[in-house]
């Protein structure tokens, strides 16, 4: 495996990175920031969430850009609020010991006056959510033609959430010229005519395989029961947690808030984070469960895009997600820094054949309880 300088990443990022405790790149990695750094042209990344993209982009971003040009040089489009918070929180971070680069963050939710008065200050980085970005464009309150790099974070996810316009109009905003970075676990056909339209034929294709690197710190358990059973046996688990912090996961909006009801129901502190809340309940719920006043989030997986919370002790998978990589993303939620967690699927005999499924395509060892 090379290291990140054999990569050609600069001093001051390897520095950062040890901060983080990253000291060896990931596959995508390794694959996309040697041609990024020496390439100008479009790319696309195709890997699943958890393999380490925002990295795999962000170094090259960083080298591309120059602190003393004062002008929006780099854009980084994500789906979400929380996702945008933390790319923008981990450029930060990757500046620490390097060049003076403001990167500013922009999203829905937030008093748009602010975020006008913010971008008047140099910024060389801006990371926004589609919607919010073209308000800003239709002000006349960002502008955008010294951008030299678009990228796409997570592009399956935008399209899914309903973006394609924004994201064509974007697109449409930016130089011809600039290079556009693509970053997406599958490629759908809506997002095949994107890439079509907007981007090089010559661009670079790189892609990484499905069995991610699991956390070694998590312990991955299954337990079969009925369905008539499992919020009974989930609830048994939570209470033998006692005051530990976790994450439920359900696959639609109309199922966390139920999940989370009954669960109230039976004087456990949770409540529901989902893409019906509006921006003030979400953080209300988010504020509340950092600060350990909600003991469980029941969350579906788009809306906990984001979330990064050090002291989640278990992620429970009350439904399995609809694609198996996104177990990555749900599980990534426990055991962060270096801590241990669990990662615990409750199933009836018919979700076997998935545990299976996720066994063989991540690599990930189940214990049976």
């Amino acid at each position: 495996m090379e290291s990140f300088k054999q990569l050609g990443v600069g001093e001051s990022y390897i520095k950062a990175l040890a901060d983080l405790k990253i000291k060896k790149p990931s596959e995508i990695q390794q694959k996309a920031i040697p041609y990024l750094l020496q390439n100008k042209g479009d790319l696309i990344g195709q890997a699943p969430t958890g393999t380490g993209k925002t990295i795999a982009f962000g170094l090259p971003l960083l080298h591309s850009v120059s602190e003393n040009k004062k002008g929006i040089q780099g854009l980084v489009l994500a789906p979400t609020r929380e996702l945008c918070q933390q790319i923008a929180k981990q450029l930060f971070k990757l500046t620490k010991y390097g060049p003076k680069i403001f990167t500013e963050a922009i999203y829905g939710g937030e008093k748009i006056e602010i975020q006008i008065a913010n971008l008047k200050r140099p910024t060389q980085i801006v990371v926004a959510t589609p919607g919010r970005l073209l308000d800003l464009i239709d002000r006349g309150a960002i502008d955008l033609s010294e951008v030299k790099t678009l990228i796409l974070d997570e592009a399956d996810e935008m399209l899914s959430m309903g973006f394609k316009d924004e994201l064509e109009r974007v697109m449409d905003t930016i130089h011809r010229s600039s290079a556009k970075w693509l970053f997406s676990a599958t490629i759908p056909l809506a997002l095949q005519s994107l890439i079509t339209r907007f981007m090089n034929p010559g661009l670079h294709r790189i892609s990484v395989s499905k069995n991610v690197e699991i956390n070694t710190k998590i312990e991955h358990q299954f337990f079969i029961c009925e369905q008539s059973q499992k919020f009974d046996y989930v609830y048994e688990f939570l209470k033998s947690q006692g005051s530990a912090k976790g994450i439920v996961f359900c696959r639609t909006r109309a199922d966390t808030e139920v999940v989370a009801r009954k669960l109230m129901g039976k004087h456990i502190s949770a409540d529901a984070l989902h893409g019906d809340l509006g921006q003030r309940d979400r953080d209300k719920v988010m504020r509340a469960f950092i600060k350990g006043r909600i003991k469980v989030l029941v969350a579906t997986d788009i809306s906990a895009r984001g979330v990064d919370v050090e002291d989640v002790a278990f992620v429970i998978h009350y439904q399995l997600p609809e694609q198996i990589e996104s177990y990555t993303h749900r599980s990534g939620r426990t055991a962060r820094a270096g801590k241990r967690g669990i990662s615990i699927c409750f199933v009836d005999k018919y979700e076997l054949k998935i545990i299976n499924q996720i066994e063989k395509t991540l690599k990930v060892n189940f214990i049976k309880i």
